[in-house]
């Protein structure tokens, strides 16, 4: 992904977070894809309203982003998502300036 979008966060906005959202699911082999420009998809989808057919090509395959965002989006006992929860942890680091433009 060479593009930068208004939306996208930084890298160390992300490194932050990774953890997190690396953690919903179990590999037993290497990840091909690099979950900082899927959450950056997702932000952008989330953003700007448009389908997921219709993502820029310089995101990854909109059924790949679609795929982490279905697992990222369930809710467990009331509790917030795992894309929830890293949205209140960057705004909480104040990391989240960049965003709210």
């Amino acid at each position: 992904m060479e593009k930068t979008y208004p939306r996208d966060i930084t890298k160390e906005q992300f490194e932050i977070i990774e953890p997190l959202l690396s953690s919903a699911n179990k590999t037993t082999r290497p990840r091909e894809m690099d979950l900082y420009h899927i959450f950056c998809a997702i932000l952008y989808v989330l953003k700007s309203g448009c389908q997921w057919r219709m993502l820029p090509k310089d995101y990854p395959k909109w059924c790949n982003v679609y795929y982490y965002f279905s697992i990222w989006s369930k809710s467990k006992n009331n509790q917030p998502s795992l894309l929830e929860q890293p949205l209140k942890k960057i705004s909480r680091n104040n990391s989240y300036k960049r965003w709210s433009q």
